[in-house]
This record gives C-alpha cells, sequence and structure tokens, in this order.
C-alpha cells in the first residue's frame, strides 16, 4: 500500500516543497517536508521515511553531508538540485545517494524515479542460493557480497551494479540496459553514473588494479562480468 510509504521531501524552496508534497500526496504517498538539514535529520529519525528527496542547497549545511546520515536512518535518498555538474553528480553518488534529478524538474519524471527507487528496495525474486564466481559470493536475497569470506561493503549502486553483471556473468550487459534498469528512465546517456559505480566495485574486489580483471569494460557497449577471472 502506497499510503503506508514514508516520504522526506527537504528543499528550503516554499514553493518546491508544495509541488513535491502536492505531486507525491497525489500519487498516494505519505508526505512529510523539511526546509533545513537539522530539521530534515530529526524528521528521518523520528519518521523513518523510506524515500528522501534531498535538495543540496540547504541554508544550515550542504546536502552532500546529509547523505549518509539519511542512509543510515534506512532511507534511499534520491538528490534534487539545481547543481548539474558532473562533478556535483559523481560526488553525490560516492557518498551513497541513489539517483540524481536536476532542477527544474518534471514531477512525473520524479514520481518515476520515486517507484524505480521502490522497486529496487523491495527487489525482485532472488536466487536462494549465493552467486559463486571464485574467490567471490554474492548473496542477491540477503544484498551481501563476500571476497575469501570476508563481507565486502557496496554501496546501493555499486551493488544493483555488480547484481545485474552477476545474473547475466559472461555476458555484455549495454549501457542502456544498466542505466534503465539501475538508475531508471531518463538515465540511458547518463554513462558517468556506470564508470563511478564500476571504480567503486573494481577499488573494493580487485584493489587498486591498473588492469581490472572482473569487471570489464566494453567500450562504446556496456560492461561484462568476467567468469573464471
Amino acid at each position: 500500500m502506497r499510503d503506508a510509504i514514508r516520504v522526506l521531501v527537504i528543499d528550503d524552496e516554499p514553493a518546491i516543497l508544495a509541488l513535491l508534497r502536492d505531486a507525491l500526496e497525489t500519487a498516494g504517498y505519505r508526505v512529510s517536508a523539511a526546509d533545513c538539514a537539522a530539521t530534515a535529520l530529526a524528521a528521518a529519525h523520528a519518521d523513518g521515511p523510506h524515500i528522501v528527496l534531498l535538495d543540496l542547497g540547504l541554508p544550515d549545511r550542504d546536502g552532500l553531508d546529509l547523505i549518509a546520515p539519511l542512509r543510515q536512518a534506512g532511507a534511499t535518498v534520491l538528490v534534487v538540485s539545481a547543481r548539474d555538474a558532473t562533478a556535483q553528480k559523481v560526488a553525490a553518488l560516492d557518498r551513497g545517494a541513489d539517483d540524481y534529478v536536476t532542477k527544474p524538474f518534471d514531477t512525473d519524471e520524479v514520481l518515476a524515479r520515486v517507484r524505480t527507487a521502490l522497486r529496487h528496495r523491495a527487489g525482485p525474486d532472488m536466487p536462494a542460493t549465493p552467486l559463486r564466481f571464485d574467490d567471490i559470493e554474492i548473496d542477491l536475497a540477503a544484498r551481501v557480497v563476500r571476497k575469501d569470506g570476508a563481507e565486502v561493503h557496496l554501496a546501493p549502486k555499486e551493488f544493483a551494479l555488480l547484481a545485474e553483471l552477476a545474473t547475466n556473468a559472461g555476458k555484455v550487459v549495454t549501457h542502456t540496459h544498466l542505466l534503465r534498469t539501475i538508475w531508471g528512465p531518463g538515465h540511458e546517456t547518463d554513462v558517468e553514473y556506470l564508470r563511478v559505480a564500476a571504480r567503486g566495485i573494481r577499488r573494493k574486489l580487485e584493489g587498486e588494479s591498473a588492469a581490472p580483471s572482473r569487471i570489464r569494460n566494453e567500450p562504446g557497449v556496456g560492461y561484462r562480468l568476467v567468469v573464471g577471472a
């Protein structure tokens, strides 16, 4: 039931807060709002939102600094910001944001991104048996990755990318498919998102190897999880 899904909107512009609240409530979500970082963090810990729509330009603190504590509170974080530079998007994704929407935005697109985020939270039906690739074990149901028996902590998008590649192990998965599946409609050309997530996976599974062996980039096409690497 959507009325059980809690969404927190964080933005210091009253018009944006009102617009997003109306759109989300009309769609059936339970919405709370905050216009500064302090109020937002208090609301996140009190209400336990499933989804947070986060503006980065807050009056009392940079929104980037809120991503980690919001995720620790159990929320999926969608940044909604006027900052449109690639460096800002990469910084937000590196800190754990699940998606990034630039202002001005279309409310239908924001609602589509929320639905995509909720599908990723719920997850599809996953196999009960973990997938194993040499020293790597990927438990899709439990969302746990282990290397040589030790748990490897991946960011949400890193895990989603690895899971998608693992379920298609040995095959090239196209940029378009990965971006649409993991980041949602409208992200099909945001290849930098994939590069950031792939770099994170490689660093955590292979260290600073100059020649990554597990997650292979097929230039201009997509990525492949190499079996038997």
